[in-house]
């Protein structure tokens, strides 16, 4: 295999969509650093794992010799990004966006080398286009271009509203690919429509078009949607090393190997290898504590993954937590004895009540002591007395 083949692999890893590969073969080919652009909006505080699906992507063009960009999009950020949300997105101060943007470069840090990471801000050309310039970048594209957009489109026809503002917000994105240049931009499958945009505004500007990957949108802890804060089904970079290893080994062993595929550094023949030794009878949770440790040492350290990992054994292997069990979902907000009923883990509310005074009941490892709690959305193991357990998302 040849080094343009090895690359294109490595590429390709994990991606949904690379659009136009030939013009990346081209492009590689010229044996130029390209510079590859991943923008963000720092509209919120916090990291999670599914953010670092394409900055992973974004590390392995590092090591392949390439110019990476982030672009913090500190003024973008206070317009909003509209993908994939049914309402306006309330706007953010600068103060906000500027104090997110700084817990944003600590955590990209902890994937991206620091000395070969170019950190720009979008500010600092769309600050300078003027109310000239917004309109003439306004008429570049038309509103039946823009209702073409699947989430404009549905909020249209069910008579949502859709600010002025929103139209502007691919625009802007596209003009940052003119700005920086761009060989090659990044996103998530839900931004397909604003990547392409930045290919139509470069060709208008005479540059060679970029070249648009998108990647998949990470499953959250619940299996079904992307994982995102506001499901609470997610594993923060900055979550401490237990309650990472805790939450990844909750996943089910389907969704382990997405996981493996989007989140894992480990070559793609040694995680096929990992695949047959499953098939072969190796347990699934041997497996999935490896990707946990991988990913703990890589946001914390060697040594805080291996304690992870001994005080999962001492909380939940010890205490004989099988590796099959009901797999149950709720709707969030029921107290605990209720939803130990439900679960049909006690026969009554009253046998919880009791079952909880004895300590007999565990979240996740842990004793419950408060008959009145009410448990957090998320998945967990609930267990009581010895033998009866159930994982269960709260939604």
């Amino acid at each position: 295999m040849s080094e343009l083949e090895r690359a294109l692999a490595e590429i390709r890893r994990g991606t949904e969509e690379i659009l136009v590969e030939e013009d990346l073969v081209e492009k590689l080919k010229q044996g130029k650093p390209l510079k590859v652009k991943l923008g963000a909006d720092p509209t919120a505080p916090d990291i999670h794992l599914g953010h670092t699906v394409i900055l992973n992507k974004l590390r392995q063009f590092q090591e392949l010799g390439h110019e990476v960009i982030f672009l913090i999009g500190d003024f973008t950020g206070m317009v909003g990004d509209p993908s994939g949300k049914n309402t306006t997105r309330p706007p953010l101060t600068r103060e906000q966006v500027l104090a997110n943007a700084e817990t944003y470069k600590e955590q990209v840090f902890k994937i991206l080398d620091p000395a070969k990471t170019r950190i720009e801000f979008n500010s600092s050309w769309l600050n300078e286009l003027g109310s000239a310039g917004m309109l003439r970048l306004a008429s570049k594209q038309t509103v039946a271009r823009m209702l073409e957009r699947d989430d404009f489109k549905k909020r249209y026809g069910s008579g949502q509203a859709i600010a002025i503002h929103e139209f502007m917000y691919p625009l802007l994105q596209g003009w940052d690919s003119v700005a920086l240049e761009a060989d090659v931009e990044l996103g998530g499958t839900d931004q397909k429509f604003n990547l392409l945009m930045g290919r139509e505004l470069q060709k208008d500007e005479g540059q060679r078009p970029q070249t648009v990957i998108t990647m998949p949108l990470l499953v959250g802890l619940d299996g079904v949607k992307k994982m995102s804060k506001s499901a609470n089904n997610y594993i923060g970079v900055s979550d401490p090393a237990n309650e990472m290893f805790g939450k990844i080994m909750s996943i089910s062993d389907e969704l382990m190997w997405n996981y493996y595929e989007l989140l894992s550094f480990r070559p793609l023949e040694e995680i096929e290898q990992l695949k047959a030794d499953m098939a072969n009878g190796a347990n699934p949770r041997d497996i999935k504590i490896a990707l946990a440790k991988e990913i703990i040492a890589r946001f914390h350290d060697e040594a805080a993954a291996e304690g992870a990992h001994q005080d999962f054994i001492q909380r939940f292997q010890k205490n004989a937590i099988p590796d099959e069990m009901d797999e149950l979902e709720f709707d969030a907000g029921m107290g605990i004895a209720n939803l130990l009923k439900e679960a049909n883990l006690v026969a009554s509310t009253s046998d919880a009540m009791r079952m909880i005074r004895q300590g007999a009941v565990k979240i996740d490892g842990d004793k419950v002591e408060d008959t009145k709690l009410v448990p957090e959305a998320g998945v967990a193991v609930y267990q009581v007395g010895k033998r009866k357990f159930a994982r269960i998302t709260l939604k």
